[in-house]
């Protein structure tokens, strides 16, 4: 009776090494060498026995192997330069997890790249490349430029110009006033006299944003009772009297 021994392949071994860790259920941070080596052997084993040339990354894991488990049956460990012990798995389990982080990659590519061959390509794809490559080639662009295509170009380049320049600028100007100060400034101006008329307030700050101020604060002034207003003659003119009962200490 003749027995067919089959046998599966793997990619590499480290593939094969994950293979032991993941059917026996073991602890990747603490593989046991011994149990592992003698597996990877008998593995490397039979693909001889079946005449099956044995790649040499195959042949170099086993070495490495075999180096490990040697190393982990001497009586005395490794100690590092802080006095901890060095475990000879350690670089070994290090390249695992890395190859186990690639092929988890990998496996999701091999997805995405069966789901994009089961769509339909587009009919008009050459031509778009043909199209696209005539775009960019300096060559082609300038054995189709004439005089006329210049000059439309350039007047497109005068009515950008010309409407960038049209754009509305925004400019943000900081005005030296506050209603304190403008409070201090109506104060002092009605101290000087008996009374001060509006118009001399708008001439001493002849723009709209001092008007804003100017009036807002003589309206709190006016709240305060530290001033008093005289309707005079004329159109929106009026005359401003300090009350002679507020003291200077309550305005603030």
């Amino acid at each position: 009776m003749n027995y067919e021994i089959k046998l599966p392949f793997f990619e590499g071994p480290f593939d094969l090494l994950l293979f032991f860790i993941e059917r026996d259920e073991l602890d990747i941070h603490d593989i046991p060498i011994s149990r592992i080596t003698d597996e990877f052997l008998i593995y490397l084993k039979q693909l001889e026995n079946l005449n099956i040339e044995v790649a040499s990354e195959f042949i170099l894991v086993a070495a490495t192997l075999m180096r490990i488990k040697s190393k982990m049956l001497l009586p005395r460990p490794q100690i590092d330069e802080e006095g901890n012990e060095i475990d000879p798995r350690e670089e070994l389990v290090r390249h695992l997890l890395e190859y186990k982080r690639y092929k988890s990659v990998v496996a999701s590519l091999v997805d995405m790249e069966e789901e994009q061959l089961q769509r339909e390509k587009r009919g008009n794809i050459a031509k778009e490349i043909k199209k696209l490559a005539e775009t960019v080639n300096v060559e082609t662009e300038l054995q189709n430029v004439d005089l006329y295509k210049l000059l439309r170009i350039y007047s497109k380049v005068l009515k950008r110009h010309d409407d960038e320049q049209s754009k509305p600028r925004h400019q943000v100007v900081e005005f030296p006033y506050t209603i304190a100060l403008q409070k201090d400034y109506i104060v002092e101006k009605a101290s000087q006299g008996k009374r001060v008329s509006f118009t001399d307030i708008i001439a001493d700050f002849p723009n709209k944003i001092a008007l804003i101020f100017n009036f807002l604060a003589i309206l709190e002034l006016l709240q305060l009772a530290v001033i008093k207003i005289v309707i005079g003659d004329g159109y929106n003119n009026f005359w401003i009297e300090k009350q002679q009962e507020v003291k200077e200490d309550h305005v603030e």
